[in-house]
């Protein structure tokens, strides 16, 4: 008898073998509307450990045009924005943030949790009604000169590197005061429109005492990040910077008694009054930005007394 070898049948029951665990997708991220709550965060630092805080942006300060905030960013925070600019804050979660001259009438704060979920908080900026000046002339060419320019342009490049500078000063924690009393001749945001074509607008404050020579002071905390003696439009031109990306600028001094590095304190005399530069008489020009909006210095003091 003959046996003929047959290839063993191999089956496959997948029945039989465990099928691996589905991967499970992390849920997308929680987007929650939140409303800010406005209160005034505590005027100085807390020792730490800090208080727990909510997960809400709080904020105190001018919700127009123009104007600003302080605040505290919502609790478990890892990033801040307002609109597209981000925040920097402090540790106890502490904010500067301002709003551009011509600020759209919607902002948000936005907020990014160290537990996925973003805080998306809409703030109302109220317009304003500028001083606005229609003239029937047609707006004369402004070009510059190259010989200008070359003197021109390094200038603008050492305002530019200046507010840029972050030196860790406080001054954006403060109440600012007035640098000197005097008659304001030139408003922020004032602007002419020529024949429908807009001008520049006024980008600080004017502030006439009559003479020169007259002392200015700083209005708050900061550091001396450009002290320069003769640029060509801002003449002696002094700025600080009081933190979190918010600075001050003097132009037209007839002197200045601070240099660049310097710390100045609220109320120290940094300078005095003049008509250096491109300027028709005497008088002192603040302005202040935060970042790149500019900003109306009425809305940080308050009525000149």
């Amino acid at each position: 008898m003959s046996f003929t070898r047959v290839a063993p049948l191999l089956f496959l029951t997948t029945a039989c073998i465990p099928a691996p665990e589905a991967e499970q997708a992390p849920p997308p991220p929680r987007t929650e509307v939140v409303q800010p709550v406005r209160a005034a965060p505590a005027p100085t630092p807390t020792p730490a450990p800090y208080p727990p805080r909510p997960a809400v942006f709080t904020f105190a300060g001018e919700l127009e045009q123009g104007g600003w905030i302080r605040g505290t960013v919502p609790n478990g925070t890892a990033q801040a924005m307002l609109g597209e600019e981000k925040l920097a804050f402090d540790g106890e979660g502490r904010f500067f943030a301002a709003f551009d001259r011509d600020s759209p009438k919607t902002m948000r704060l936005i907020a990014r949790l160290t537990d996925g979920r973003t805080i998306d908080s809409p703030l109302t900026v109220a317009p304003r009604a500028w001083d606005i000046e229609h003239v029937n002339v047609a707006r004369r060419p402004r070009g510059s000169n190259a010989a200008f320019m070359r003197r021109r342009q390094p200038e603008l490049d050492a305002i530019w590197n200046a507010r840029l500078a972050e030196t860790g000063a406080r001054g954006w924690q403060q109440d600012f005061i007035w640098p000197v009393s005097g008659r304001i001749s030139g408003r922020f945001g004032a602007q002419r429109i020529y024949r429908g074509e807009p001008g520049s607008y006024h980008s600080g404050i004017d502030i006439s005492t009559g003479t020169s020579g007259t002392p200015y002071v700083a209005p708050a905390d900061g550091v001396v990040v450009l002290a320069e003696d003769d640029f060509s439009l801002e003449g002696k031109l002094l700025i600080i910077d009081h933190g979190q990306g918010l600075n001050s600028a003097f132009l037209h001094s007839s002197r200045l008694y601070v240099g660049k590095g310097d710390r100045v304190t609220q109320g120290q005399h940094i300078g005095d009054i003049g008509s250096s530069g491109r300027a028709t008489g005497p008088h002192l020009h603040w302005s202040l930005k935060w970042r790149n909006a500019r900003l109306d210095p009425l809305l940080f003091t308050g009525p000149m007394r």
